[in-house]
Order: C-alpha cells, then structure tokens, then sequence
C-alpha cells in the first residue's frame, strides 16, 4: 500500500489539479450538498470526483455519513498542502503577468537599406511601441542585405527581420508589411531628361546604360532588367543613386526613396506609367524560434499597425 501511495503521489495530473478544487471547494463548505451550490455539480457527481481523488492519492481525506461531514488528519494534511499549492500558482501568474508590464530582454532587428523613408512603414511606430511597454528592453538594428538577413534569423542572431519577399524559405515564417513602388529614373541633365514621354518606347530606352542591382529583384522587375544588356552594378540603392547622379544611367528606384532628389529638381521619373515594379515587403521570424515574450510583443505591435 506504501508503494501505491508514492507511485499516486509522485503523478499529480490536471485532473487531480481539478479534484482538488473540488476537495478545496467541499472542505470550505463543510460538506457535500453544501457544495453543489459553488461546483454547480450534483451531490452524487461530487461524491464521485471525492472518491475518485482518494482513489488516486490513495488517502482517505474526509468522513461522510450521519455523523455529519469531517476532514481526516491526512485530509487536512492534504488541504494545507493543496494552499501551497494554489499559492505557488498564484505567485507563478503574479510573476508572468509582472513580465507582459516589465519587459525585459534584447531584440535583434535587421532591416535592408533605405527604407525608413517609405510612407507606409511601420516599423519605427513599432519599436517605439515596444520600448514604451519595455523602457528596459536594448534594441539592436543591423542594416543588412536580405540574404544575410535571413540567414541571421534561421541561425538565431537575429530575432526578426524585415526583407522584399522574393523568395520564401521553408524555415521562415512571414508577415506581410508593405508594398513598395519603384520607377525608372535619370538624372536631370541625362538625354532622356527632356525628351517628351510619347516620344521614348522600349527601343529609346535601350540605347541608354542601365544601373542593375545584384541583390535579389522580384519576377516583375527582372523581366525590366533583362531588356537592357549593357550597365552598370551597384549593390544597394545607394550606389545606384551615386550612379544615377552621374547623367550617365538609366536606374529603378523606389518612389519613396528617389521623391527628396526629384523635388530638388535632380531626379526625373522616365515613362511612370510602363517603367516600373511593385516589391513587396514582409517580416520574418523563424520557425523553430523559442517563446520569446519581447519578439511577441513586437510581433503583436506589426500585426495591429498592419490591421
């Protein structure tokens, strides 16, 4: 019978999580058809889930019958052990819900270039948000190209990222952000620059060099780009505006980024109604991540700004 009693008490369950309760509940009302009130269960489900609990712990833990209802002395063992219990609960949701008021911890961003300026971005009201919630929290952004970026959130260095989706990988996960539109720009002094649209087709547009990236484009934008063999590389907007600002190029560059330098009356968008691509942007997070309560909360932030 020992041996039973410890094999018993070595497995506390759910279920007998829940048979407790309803011992708790007996015990302060004194009795069965006491009870039936706060259970909402009858006097005979009662009496079964009693027995059942008994059963499991292999104690009896109260006295039933005419001479009225009585705990045991394992009974009232039981029920001081049963207050610790739901004591360490309580200070265990105290703790949990300290840490959704108290956030704590890093985040690891990474984030492809130029894209602070695009209009629909939400990611700055995000951080903001977060560091609100977490005065505590140490946020860390690398500005990266989108391979490297995802290689840094499947090997754990970085929490999240923020990529065009071009392509998806099976060990991430993706939340869409944004779309992005980029056109065909020149500079102001390029040939192109003065010459009225109707008057430049596809085969104008040939003639003239080409900046192309050689970072990943989305199917629409490499279709342009295959059309124009001869050019110069930049690895990033930043060199294709350097080389755009020669006079020398023709290049595709986001709205948002290229709209400053074609107020300045630097820039000029070239046929905007045939020459240009949409790229759509997204979060990224690892499949296999652990819980992680500050990257939930952030991701919480995107999900709502996004709604």
């Amino acid at each position: 019978m020992a041996e039973g009693k410890k094999a018993a008490l070595a497995q506390v369950s759910d279920f007998e999580l829940k048979l407790l309760k309803v011992f708790r509940t007996v015990a302060a009302c004194g009795g069965f058809s006491a009870a039936e009130v706060s259970l909402g269960i009858s006097r005979a489900a009662i009496s079964m889930q009693m027995a059942d609990l008994e059963s499991r712990l292999g104690l009896k833990l109260c006295q039933r019958g005419r001479a009225g209802f009585a705990l045991t002395d394992e009974g009232r063992q039981v029920l001081e052990a049963s207050d610790r219990l739901v004591g360490a609960i309580e200070n265990f949701r105290s703790e949990i819900n300290g840490l959704h008021k108290h956030l704590r911890g890093e985040l690891a961003i990474g984030i492809t270039d130029n894209l602070v300026s695009h209009p629909g971005m939400k990611i700055t009201h995000g951080l903001a948000e977060l560091k609100a919630r977490g005065p505590e929290i140490r946020l860390n952004v690398h500005m990266q190209p989108s391979d490297d970026i995802e290689i840094g959130v499947l090997d754990g260095r970085l929490n999240i990222g923020v990529v065009p989706r071009i392509r998806e990988l099976p060990g991430l996960e993706y939340l869409p952000l944004y779309e992005e539109a980029s056109s065909l720009y020149c500079a102001a002094h390029h040939p192109l620059a003065t010459c009225p649209e109707q008057e430049i087709d596809e085969q104008t547009l040939t003639r003239f060099e080409l900046v192309i990236p050689s970072f990943a484009q989305p199917t629409e934008a490499q279709a342009l780009y295959l059309a124009h063999p001869r050019g110069a590389r930049a690895n990033d907007r930043e060199g294709i505006m350097f080389l755009l600002l020669t006079g020398c190029y023709l290049g595709y560059l986001p709205n948002h980024y290229a709209r400053p330098w074609v107020e300045q009356g630097r820039l000029k968008a070239i046929c905007p109604s045939t020459q240009g691509f949409t790229t759509s942007f997204c979060a990224i997070t690892a499949r296999s991540r652990r819980p992680n309560l500050v990257l939930d909360t952030f991701l919480d932030t995107l999900h709502r700004h996004q709604r």
